[in-house]
């Protein structure tokens, strides 16, 4: 079954030509990179935004409404983002794979979308080849299985999870789709690199 995920995969044409890699990163490295992906601005307006998202919705209403409920969504969220790093941290220098997105070399909307894409489901190795990115998809749903642990009952179910597993699964590949374009359109708009 992975044999024949893995080839569909590859059959997404290679939108990349072979560049030059950065060396691989050390586990101390790693370590850098998911506690700043984690605490950067951007992450943590996020786990801010999506708390407030919970609270409007009363998601979970057993945990009600008010500062104290707010405060309950924003810890579970963290909570979530905590679980999420650690899971990718391990996976990632247990398995010898490069956390990070290389933006691509080629041009066009939608190939570097599809480079996008494709960043989001394989992954670089250490020694420079590529595989099914099994550190941001265990973390992805590891950690929405985890963090429904602490949910009510009704929650904890291995739907919701798998549903929190693919929106995350969704936002890393946004987040791909941003690193792709994002210097082009502040290059042009800002007109600075």
């Amino acid at each position: 079954m992975k044999t024949r995920i893995t080839s569909l995969l590859l059959l997404i044409p290679a939108l990349l030509p072979a560049q030059m890699l950065p060396p691989a990163l050390n586990w101390e490295d790693r370590l850098r990179y998911h506690a700043w992906s984690a605490g950067r601005p951007i992450a943590l307006v996020g786990v801010v935004a999506y708390a407030g998202y919970m609270q409007e919705t009363n998601s979970p209403r057993e945990w009600g409404q008010g500062g104290a409920a707010y405060g309950k969504r924003v810890a579970s969220t963290a909570g979530w983002s905590v679980v999420h790093g650690t899971l990718a941290f391990g996976l990632d220098s247990a398995l010898h794979q490069d956390p990070r997105y290389f933006r691509a070399s080629g041009t066009g909307f939608w190939r570097r979308t599809g480079h996008a894409l494709r960043g989001t489901i394989l992954t670089r190795t250490d020694s420079g080849g590529e595989t099914l990115s099994t550190w941001r998809i265990g973390s992805d749903y590891g950690s929405a299985f985890i963090s429904n642990l602490w949910y009510p009952d009704r929650l904890n179910t291995p739907g919701l999870a798998f549903k929190q597993g693919s929106v995350a699964l969704a936002f890393d590949f946004a987040t791909n789709l941003q690193s792709e374009f994002w210097p082009d359109i502040k290059a042009k708009v800002f007109r600075r690199k």
